[in-house]
């Protein structure tokens, strides 16, 4: 499953990040690595983009971007 697919108010973590290039390394700076708990705070209005927290912090992504990020062990509200 990806990012973008979770809902509000869920947990998961991360298994891969895809893409390539600049937006990858990027993502891994942030701290989007293999392991790493993730926490969706809430979407804009209309579901553009996503805030997440993660490793004590929040970060807003669009969801296409959300969709590179491959999350399982999905928890929280469904």
């Amino acid at each position: 499953m990806n990012l973008s697919e979770l809902r509000q108010g869920q947990t998961a973590t991360v298994v891969r990040v895809g893409g390539d290039g600049p937006f990858r390394k990027r993502l891994y700076e942030m701290g989007f690595l293999q392991g790493t708990e993730i926490y969706v705070e809430k979407y804009a209005p209309l579901r553009d983009p996503i805030e997440v927290t993660l490793k004590g912090y929040q970060v807003s992504l669009r969801v296409d971007e959300a969709a590179q990020v491959e999350v399982n062990n999905i928890r929280g509200r469904r």
